[in-house]
């Protein structure tokens, strides 16, 4: 049976709702997958408006109740939100909507109903207006699967990226990065894309500092001190591991091919390459969540500016649904 893709709406003043309609007209994923969005059916069908698609959207108390075809899109509606939603404005009721969405989504990962979640973007202001103060998707997800070693991988066309930290501060961040913490991470790394088709991914591992240190010449011994004892460690259990490379050649060697993903050390030294390929094709997985569950994201804000415009663009959403489907369980009984 095809895998079921949970759908979170995310902030729904943003472009979230618009991007999720487009999205689910590419009949194509209807081929591989069983997309269930998980938000208010209200805001879908003010989307479906805007964007002038003709489509039914169908409130279901169940998953496998849903019709799955490009004409019907399935919600489970938690109906938390008013229909005249202002788009495009910071709203602490949307920022609390799209906490429970996740946590709706996750419950239902837990129970096995669907196989994989896919997230529309939020805003961490209105999150927080909300009553919830998270950093964003990734530490919600960890905290509500009660999951400590996890990460954030980039994707997109020609280059992945993992982080050993994210959304916190350059210094906490350095502070944060340990010998153990770059093992966990080299080794999140290699049973994800094992776990994608390939036999032994090619990991290399950024530097901290300019020049990876260039031999203590630059910072004060942090490669040496918290990098490579942890790459040595992943490399003596088999993993094809090496560094630590100089940041500004290393992204470089990346997308020509030398490696198949790439160690950050800390938020912008991953997410700046990435964004600059392109943001329509860049996506966004939390990987090492207990109990296997599978999350992609689009790699882009809510982008309230252009809500309400029928102007985003929905191709990251469509590769991280697509994503979705190739890191999900492969053998489905519900």
């Amino acid at each position: 049976m095809k895998p079921m893709i949970g759908i979170t709406m995310g902030d729904a003043a943003g472009v979230g709702p618009e991007i999720i309609i487009k999205a689910l007209q590419h009949a194509s994923l209807y081929n591989n997958c069983r997309p269930l969005i998980i938000g208010d059916v209200k805001i879908l069908e003010r989307a479906a408006k805007l964007t002038g698609v003709n489509v039914t959207i169908r409130k279901v108390s169940e998953p496998n109740d849903g019709h799955f075809s490009s004409e019907t899109i399935n919600c489970i509606d938690l109906d938390l939100l008013p229909g005249d939603l202002p788009f495009g404005h910071l709203s602490p009721l949307a920022g609390n909507a799209a906490f429970q969405y996740i946590a709706k989504a996750v419950d239902l990962a837990k129970k096995g109903d669907i196989q994989a979640i896919c997230t529309a973007p939020l805003n961490k202001e209105a999150l927080h207006k909300g009553g919830h103060i998270y950093p964003g998707h990734t530490e919600i997800l960890a905290d509500l699967t009660g999951t400590k070693d996890y990460s954030m991988m980039l994707s997109s066309p020609n280059l992945r990226v993992i982080h050993l930290t994210t959304h916190v501060g350059l210094l906490k961040a350095i502070e944060m990065i340990t010998p153990e913490r770059t093992f966990k991470v080299v080794k999140l790394a290699h049973d994800t894309l094992q776990r994608s088709g390939l036999s032994d991914p090619r990991i290399a591992v950024c530097g901290i500092n300019p020049h990876a240190g260039e031999n203590g010449l630059f910072g004060n011994g942090e490669e040496e001190e918290k990098l490579i004892p942890g790459i040595k460690r992943a490399a003596s259990e088999g993993i094809n591991v090496s560094g630590p490379y100089p940041a500004d050649t290393l992204f470089y060697r990346a997308v020509r091919g030398d490696f198949d993903i790439v160690v950050a050390c800390y938020h912008d030294q991953g997410h700046g390459p990435i964004k600059v390929l392109g943001l329509e094709a860049g996506i966004n997985v939390t990987v090492g969540l207990k109990g296997g569950i599978i999350r992609t994201s689009v790699d882009h804000g809510t982008a309230f500016d252009i809500a309400e415009k029928n102007i985003a663009d929905e191709r990251s959403m469509v590769a991280a649904i697509q994503s979705a489907i190739e890191l999900s369980p492969k053998k489905v009984t519900k």
